[in-house]
């Protein structure tokens, strides 16, 4: 018998429930609270510049402010662990989440679009939490690939939206792709409405151990973190401004197009790159993983066409994720005290920072945007090297995964 056929875990009844089963309910709530509400709003973007009149510069704060939220969100479910074991902030969560989308389109306040977007981040970081910490508390003695299924829902959320968008296009306006995300999202929630939540009396927020950083790990640390946080910075410019970049160059269905494959590479992602992490050392998959996701972001802007477009998609599909799954497996096999913690905050307050620095660049178009963050995301390589220069390969042997470590500590990574 397979490993990942161990006990299964209890549904919403009392009776058994298959690990599949249960992922499958985690990744439909991972597609509703970030594929469709955190990142509808990408292909959604151009839409509203052409349509309702949104100026490049709103567009970006409009962003920051989900960011902000997602933040404040995965803060209280940190601070409060009877958030993240309750089943009533889980389906709360995602009927504010609903509802939010559904009422974009009923205003053009820009000041109500930006609470509406604050709400629909905070809303997203919740659903997230809860629905993390149930995959990893009930999955805890499965192999970490079926987490990483679990951790698919993002990408299949992001296609399926994508898809959505994509065929609205012809026929619709913005206010009807707001709507149809809406109706989407209820669908996923529907779907996940009946999830366990995780109800150990241990607070997952707790430290895994008393062992003080030496110097020389606190430097590790310290280079993973700088690596990490640059990383925040630099991908969620892509991931909010790739498909309004690819379409000023493009025909109309590329862009579209452009993050459906985004979301259908990311599906994998993360499963992919923790097999690999546990045959080779991690800070060198991670330094590989940026290096491919900084060429990813930087095609559109470097070289025009369809195949560029796509090849972009792919390879930033590809990584994005995964090297949310390397950094936190990193941090893991250091040892370093609340290591998820410390790097989700860092990790955070990059995805503020990234539409904000580059609002003054838009006025020139999304090409300059995407080339800084390849460079942002460059740079995050540059840190991985270092760590990777210096990194103790006699530790490969610590074969702690991230959603292990991710058990011990808070689960509320925001590169979801």
């Amino acid at each position: 018998m397979s490993s990942s056929a161990r006990v299964p875990s209890p549904g919403a009844d009392g009776s058994l429930l298959s690990p599949w089963a249960h992922v499958a309910r985690v990744a439909a709530a991972l597609a509703a609270g970030m594929g469709v509400g955190r990142f509808v709003y990408t292909p959604i973007l151009p839409l509203m510049h052409a349509q309702a009149g949104l100026s490049a510069g709103a567009g970006a704060h409009l962003a920051t402010a989900n960011y902000v939220g997602y933040l404040v969100g995965a803060l209280a479910g940190t601070l409060s662990p009877a958030l993240i074991r309750s089943r009533a902030a889980l389906r709360g969560a995602l009927v504010l989440l609903i509802c939010t989308l559904a009422a974009m389109p009923v205003t053009h306040s820009t000041e109500l679009w930006l609470a509406l977007r604050l709400s629909a981040g905070a809303a997203s970081a919740l659903i997230f939490v809860v629905a993390v910490n149930s995959l990893l508390g009930h999955l805890r003695d499965h192999p970490p690939h079926l987490s990483g299924w679990g951790f698919g829902g993002v990408g299949a959320g992001i296609a399926l939206s994508g898809l959505l968008v994509l065929a609205l296009r012809p026929v619709a306006d913005w206010r009807t792709a707001w709507w149809a995300s809406a109706a989407l999202a209820a669908v996923l929630a529907a779907a996940s409405w009946n999830l366990r939540p995780e109800v150990s009396a241990a607070p997952l927020s707790a430290a895994h151990t008393s062992q003080a950083p030496t110097p020389t790990g606190a430097r590790r640390f310290a280079a993973l973190f700088v690596s990490y946080t640059l990383e925040g910075v630099g991908y969620i410019v892509a991931g909010t401004f790739l498909v309004a970049a690819i379409a000023q160059g493009s025909p109309g269905w590329i862009g579209g197009g452009a993050w459906v494959l985004v979301g259908l590479a990311a599906v994998p992602s993360s499963a992919f790159w923790a097999r690999l992490g546990r045959r080779w050392s991690r800070p060198g998959l991670l330094l590989v993983a940026l290096v491919i996701q900084a060429v990813g972001i930087a095609l559109p802007a470097l070289i025009g066409g369809v195949a560029a477009a796509l090849v972009s998609a792919l390879l930033f599909g590809a990584t994005f994720i995964g090297v949310s799954t390397l950094a936190l497996a990193t941090g893991a096999q250091l040892r370093f005290p609340r290591s998820v913690a410390l790097l989700t905050a860092g990790y955070s307050v990059g995805q503020i920072l990234g539409p904000l620095a580059v609002a003054p660049l838009l006025r020139h178009g999304y090409r300059p945007a995407l080339l800084l963050a390849a460079l942002v995301v460059l740079a995050a390589a540059v840190a991985a090297a270092v760590l990777r220069s210096g990194f103790p390969h006699h530790a490969v042997a610590v074969r702690q995964s991230v959603p292990e470590q991710a058990r011990r500590t808070a689960p509320t990574d925001a590169g979801r």
